[in-house]
């Protein structure tokens, strides 16, 4: 045999064993293609809808919590400016 016929074989053989499963991926029809393209996209839609729902959630609750304290603490102001009103009037 001769040591190049063996060498030739040698990489022929190399280039099956680790090409061979390259291969058959990129055997994918067009139609399979479009399909995994539209599972995606449709996955990062879900994604950026949760995503969405999430924040909207977080400030819901951010923005109730601090409309609560503004509403708390106008009321006690009030109550502390009626209290020096009466005060300074003078209910005797």
């Amino acid at each position: 045999m001769n040591p190049r016929n063996g060498i030739l074989a040698a990489s022929l053989l190399l280039v099956l064993m680790s090409g061979g499963t390259a291969l058959a991926q990129d055997m994918q029809s067009p139609k399979q293609d479009m399909k995994d393209a539209g599972q995606s996209i449709k996955d990062a839609a879900r994604d950026v809808g949760r995503a969405t729902k999430k924040t909207a959630k977080q400030t819901e609750h951010k923005v109730k919590h601090e409309t609560r304290k503004a509403v708390n603490k106008s009321a006690e102001k009030t109550r502390q400016t009626a209290k020096k009103v009466e005060d300074k009037t003078g209910s005797k």
